[in-house]
């Protein structure tokens, strides 16, 4: 008995279950039958080998196993913002196409949709990789796919791109000396080094290492479950220098730390803090009481950047202190700053030429 992959007229395929007489038992041994019965085994094999790939799933169908078999290995971050492109735009315009159907021509059409809808070039290009994603996860398993590139597709035009929001040294000083604790030291923390909030909250009492003064950068919170993930990326893990000041403060948050949780930032509760409460709840309204236009934590990520490229350090520099796996991203995203060198070549030229 064994089963083959029988192709059908909608170009699924459906297992078979079927037999192959080989004699009589008391005729020959089971090990003789299996010998005889090896070449039949070996020419399904090979047709299985040949068969052409599996053509009749949905795009809708195959998200389905793609939820069940992929996204359950995937960062929170990752799934959701995946998920969210899947359920408002890729499953309600291209579900019920079977997989060959997303040609490229299909996707433009595509594109087209997205861009009607006032979406900016950022958010098409965001829905694109995901779509694209899930068609190479499918051709890898097999199915019959429509394959487009971003080349070959006419994309929105790039609008006004907003200006990053980066806290000022002077306001991140308001912030810190105005916030209560922990949200004081959360951050300094965060504003001096440069962290992601989440690497931030992930910090372990075990990652403060006064003896060499550094501090460990190993694991993340997510914002939204609070759970403890990896970092982004494995240049995001690092030994980061820890400043005299930060030194003192940690030292004196840990006199107020009960030492019964690994995490060294807790709530009340001894769970770790939600980066989105604690931006909603008690950031944004210092930020309100204080006269400072709104931020969240990141903008004292991008603050850090502009800080130490104003102060000369150089763009490696720069990106080892953000941990950017490419120095590119680190002068793409903080290439914004005019540094003292910059502004004084443009004020020499400007007084040779201008009265």
């Amino acid at each position: 008995m064994y089963r083959a992959d029988v192709l059908q007229s909608d170009g699924s395929l459906k297992r078979k279950q079927c037999w192959q007489p080989l004699g009589l038992v008391s005729e020959q041994s089971e090990r003789d039958a299996n010998k005889q019965f090896q070449p039949y085994l070996n020419a399904v094999n090979d047709a299985a080998l040949k068969l052409p790939p599996r053509t009749g799933l949905t795009l809708s169908d195959f998200v389905e196993e793609w939820r069940a078999i992929v996204a359950v290995n995937l960062k929170g971050s990752t799934t959701r913002a995946a998920e969210s492109n899947l359920r408002a735009h890729i499953i309600p315009k291209l579900g019920n196409h079977r997989l060959p159907e997303i040609t490229t021509k299909v996707v433009q059409g595509f594109v087209a949709y997205l861009a009607g809808g006032g979406r900016s070039r950022k958010t098409v290009e965001n829905v694109l990789l995901t779509l694209s994603s899930l068609l190479k996860t499918a051709k890898s398993w097999g199915y019959a796919c429509g394959d487009f590139r971003f080349a070959n597709l006419t994309l929105p035009r790039e609008g006004v791109k907003a200006e990053q929001r980066s806290f000022m040294d002077e306001e991140l000083q308001r912030v810190i000396a105005n916030a209560p604790e922990p949200l004081s030291t959360i951050v300094a923390v965060t504003a001096v080094l440069g962290l992601r909030i989440g690497e931030t909250l992930g910090l372990r009492v075990l990652d403060v290492d006064f003896a060499r003064h550094v501090i460990r950068v190993r694991q993340s919170v997510d914002a939204a479950t609070r759970t403890v993930t990896g970092v982004k990326s494995k240049a995001s893990s690092a030994d980061l220098p820890m400043s005299k000041e930060l030194e003192a403060r940690l030292r004196a948050h840990l006199q107020r730390h009960d030492h019964k949780h690994e995490l060294l930032f807790v709530n009340r509760y001894g769970r770790a803090f939600s980066a989105n409460k604690l931006r909603e709840k008690k950031l944004h309204p210092l930020l309100r009481r204080l006269g400072i236009p709104r931020g969240g934590f990141h903008a004292a990520r991008h603050g850090a950047a502009s800080s130490l490229l104003e102060d000369g350090a150089t763009p490696a520099v720069v990106q080892k202190q953000l941990r950017h796996s490419d120095a590119r991203i680190t002068l793409g995203i903080y290439g914004h700053v005019i540094g003292d060198a910059q502004r004084n070549a443009v004020q020499k030229r400007s007084t040779r030429l201008v009265n």
